[in-house]
């Protein structure tokens, strides 16, 4: 007959080794087939493994099965995992088979990290795209920083709104943008089969987005030029910005390989264009004139050692800024006007408006300065008209590139005043 007593840490400790080559189980009287198995190794810093025996589901035979051992396992924990194992078994239910269910799910949630998950996002739909380097590294500083080891599926409409109201504290629209960002990986996720319904849906915008309409006036144009006269390359590529109008990553990273100067002449090839199609900018006087006040030190036109285009872009329009308002107050000062305390904010896309706006004053037509500008049409227009307008928009540069010498020669110098529809 097996003898069962009503274990308590004090009889278990008390359980003497097995001999040699045997195995033994001590059984408890307050849970059926619950017991402590001990062998010779029994020591006090391991007695033994508690068990429960019993037919399983599926099996005609009993059978052992481990719960943990004693007493890194308390035998409290012990018998509740028994009791539990039992009832699982008496329902039909295989407690290994849900064990091992339960791992998978944990491994699979795992492996459903933010982190894991983004990065096979970003690989099937970011790496085809040209501005996929820019969204992964946003993604990554604002988003994966908080929730990385999360897994997906456990991410709510609360978390994404608790996101938004974090970094709409520091940066609007840069919130907006993330927004976006995560909406389109919460979307794919769906498509995925990996999450049910996206938890962005519903999240509305946490920043209002105006239209930006800062154009430069004469006075800040000029004082911007002459200030670009102590910084280097940076001044040139400034200086460049405002000759053609072209966006920064475009000016930045220009190489020599792109530059016609017998033709004057700047040729964007197709990848580095933000409405990706090649762009030819035609190059006035005074845009070739700044190429050529460039040393060739590399590939690159505006460096500093060559091998790689000019960086701290931040700190350079800080230094811009300071030296533009020094120039501005000198202005001021010779005109007999109120000295300025600061230098009105800007962008240095506003560079672009600012030449749209000003070719818009000397008469170019619309079309002709978006052509300029290299803005992606669409409707019939970008269907049916391919004619690039090569010699209007050279007629345009020249034009700004005559208004621009006289605005830094002080001539004519005055307010630049937006025109509503057509900039």
């Amino acid at each position: 007959m097996v003898t069962k007593r009503d274990f308590t840490d004090r009889l278990l400790k008390a359980i003497k080794p097995a001999e040699p080559g045997k195995r033994v189980i001590h059984w408890d009287a307050q849970v059926p087939g619950f017991g402590l198995r001990v062998d010779a190794k029994c020591a006090d810093n391991d007695k033994g493994a508690f068990v429960v025996v019993r037919r399983w589901p599926g099996s005609q035979n009993p059978t052992a099965r481990t719960i943990g051992r004693y007493p890194q396992t308390t035998l409290a924990d012990a018998r509740k995992t028994a009791r539990q194992w039992n009832a699982e078994a008496d329902a039909g239910v295989d407690p290994k088979v849900r064990q091992e269910e339960h791992q998978r799910e944990q491994s699979r949630k795992r492996a459903d990290t933010f982190s894991a998950t983004f990065e096979q996002f970003a690989a099937d739909h970011l790496s085809g795209l040209r501005t996929g380097d820019a969204v992964r590294k946003a993604v990554a500083n604002h988003v994966t920083s908080r929730w990385g080891q999360r897994p997906i599926s456990e991410i709510k409409k609360a978390d994404v709104l608790e996101l938004m109201r974090q970094l709409r504290k520091d940066s609007p629209i840069q919130a907006n943008r993330i927004l976006a960002y995560t909406k389109k990986f919460f979307s794919w996720a769906v498509d995925q089969d990996l999450l049910e319904a996206s938890p962005a849906t519903a999240v509305k915008r946490p920043a209002r987005e105006n239209q930006r309409d800062r154009v430069l006036t004469d006075d800040e144009i000029r004082a911007v030029w002459q200030a670009c006269d102590e910084l280097g390359a940076f001044g040139r590529c400034f200086r460049f910005l405002l000759c053609t109008g072209a966006r920064l990553n475009e000016a930045g990273m220009a190489t020599w390989g792109e530059i016609d100067q017998r033709g004057r002449l700047w040729t964007l090839p197709r990848s580095r264009t933000k409405a990706d199609r090649a762009h030819e900018i035609p190059l006035s006087d005074l845009a070739v004139s700044i190429l050529e006040a460039s040393p060739r030190l590399g590939a690159y036109i505006f460096t500093t050692g060559g091998t790689r285009p000019i960086s701290g872009w931040s700190k350079a329009k800080a230094a811009l800024d300071r030296l533009a308002l020094e120039r501005l107050r000198e202005i001021a000062q010779e005109r007999g006007d109120d000295i300025p305390a600061e230098m009105p904010p800007w962008r240095i896309h506003d560079t672009r408006r600012t030449v749209a706006t000003n070719l818009a004053r000397l008469g170019v037509d619309r079309v002709v300065i978006s052509k300029v500008l290299n803005h992606a049409e669409g409707g019939v227009t970008s269907i049916y008209d391919r004619h690039a307008r090569d010699a209007e928009k050279r007629a345009a540069m020249d034009k700004w590139s005559q208004r621009l010498r006289a605005i830094v020669d002080g001539h004519e110098a005055g307010n630049v005043i937006p025109i509503a529809g057509r900039a």
